[in-house]
């Protein structure tokens, strides 16, 4: 599964890659702007990881357990969340860019390319939201290949439209970073539709039913409680990216564009252990369904050694490669500098949050996602509050701020994986009975 999960996401991610490669020839402020309220999609993404997560979990249990109109009940409720928090996106997105962007650009150019990139880009974040519970249902049934057919494509028309809209190419007529936000937006929706398609004439196990779609209760709290811990995992991600970029702030447009770029190409290398992530979650939730534990437990042990493995190797690469790799985005000493030597002290994460990684899927599947929560929020106490001590010394060096993320991941890595393990050595030793009720 984990391998066109991968693929998947490696299409989705680059969408800002790409994004971010045209507008890096709009010059520095562009980049930062660009990179800077792009962060907003980590928020967009905790929003979504609670309809995602949930969603999975509840299906591949269901599945597990032979249900099929418990599926297609959970999916048809996701569905309609997912509609309804799009619809919110919208609007709470186009209040508050202004103030965000105002926020963490560092000068004025930065902050009218935020702006300008995001008024464009919402659409995109939005309909986000319906296509997670197309593809969630999709992947907590078991099923992957069609939704990493319709990123690929939707990438594939991304990268058409991107230098048309972005540098004008044929058209004669540059909209600059709104272009960058525009193609998104259209390739997105293009997306949203393929995926209809597939659900209107091809899928049959979890189908849409316009029925089941308005709200009831006892659904929405089972897909948020399992879905709201993991979302708050991404909002530690979001709070903790925009904390970097305002601590970098005094170090100007360069330092936030070399910083941009870099943390972009860090998410790119990251997608191989996180497909795995992914993959662990419907098939532990579906063998916890059967309840078959020594399943769970070798699922768990098994996709360890895979992350450990891919980080490792992407750990090399970022120690060998890292100047290119940032290089290729932006030619600006500054910037590049900045990115590589992020590259190169973050390296030192990987396995670590390849780890972090694998418990939470793990947790998910099992539908207790509070402890992946309580390590993400670890790193308030264990990185940020250092982190603001160190910004107000003198002599600060952005270095420190790379030194201190070694470790706090380290002690993520270590709470969720003693908090995981207790919650395995809980499970029955092989599998358990079912009762008559």
């Amino acid at each position: 599964m984990a391998v066109p999960i991968a693929v998947g996401m490696l299409f989705q991610t680059l969408y800002l890659l790409i994004d971010l490669y045209f507008v890096a020839r709009l010059g520095n402020a562009a980049i930062a702007g660009v990179a800077s309220v792009g962060n907003l999609s980590f928020l967009v993404l905790a929003c979504t990881q609670v309809l995602g997560v949930g969603t999975v979990s509840l299906i591949a249990q269901a599945v597990g357990r032979k249900d099929q109109p418990g599926a297609t009940l959970a999916f048809n409720q996701a569905l309609g969340i997912g509609l309804g928090c799009a619809l919110a996106c919208l609007i709470l997105g186009y209040a508050g860019v202004r103030g965000f962007a105002a926020t963490i650009g560092s000068d004025e150019a930065t902050r009218v390319a935020g702006i300008t990139y995001l008024h464009w880009y919402l659409p995109a974040l939005a309909l986000q939201f319906v296509l997670v519970a197309m593809g969630s249902a999709l992947r907590g049934t078991g099923i992957v290949k069609p939704t990493m057919l319709v990123q690929m494509l939707s990438v594939l028309l991304n990268i058409v439209l991107a230098p048309v809209l972005i540098g004008g190419w044929f058209t004669g007529h540059p909209l600059g970073v709104a272009g960058a936000g525009l193609a998104s937006s259209i390739a997105v929706f293009a997306g949203v539709a393929l995926m209809a398609v597939y659900f209107y004439r091809l899928e049959h196990y979890v189908a849409v039913d316009r029925r089941l779609i308005p709200p009831r209760w006892s659904s929405w709290r089972q897909i948020l409680a399992i879905g709201l811990p993991a979302g708050g995992e991404f909002v530690m991600m979001f709070v903790i990216l925009s904390f970097l970029f305002w601590v970098i702030k005094p170090f100007g447009a360069p330092a936030q564009a070399g910083f941009g770029v870099g943390s972009r190409v860090m998410q790119a290398i990251f997608l191989p252990a996180m497909a795995v992530a992914f993959a662990v979650a419907p098939v532990v939730g579906q063998n916890f369904g059967a309840q078959h534990y020594a399943r769970v437990r070798g699922t768990f042990a098994s996709a360890t050694w895979m992350s450990a493995v891919l980080m490792l190797l992407a750990m090399l690469l970022c120690l060998w490669r890292a100047p290119a790799l940032i290089g290729f985005f932006t030619s600006d000493t500054a910037a590049v500098q900045v990115g590589a030597d992020y590259l190169r002290y973050i390296a030192w994460n990987f396995i670590c949050s390849g780890f972090v990684f694998t418990c939470s899927g793990t947790l998910q599947g099992l539908g207790n996602t509070w402890p992946s929560l309580w390590s993400s929020a670890s790193r308030i106490i264990t990185f940020m509050l250092p982190v603001l001590w160190l910004s107000a010394q003198p002599g600060f060096a952005i270095t420190r701020v790379w030194i201190v993320s070694i470790v706090s991941v380290t002690l993520q890595a270590l709470l969720i994986g003693t908090l995981l393990l207790r919650q395995l050595a809980r499970l029955p030793a092989g599998r358990a009975h079912l009762s008559s009720s």
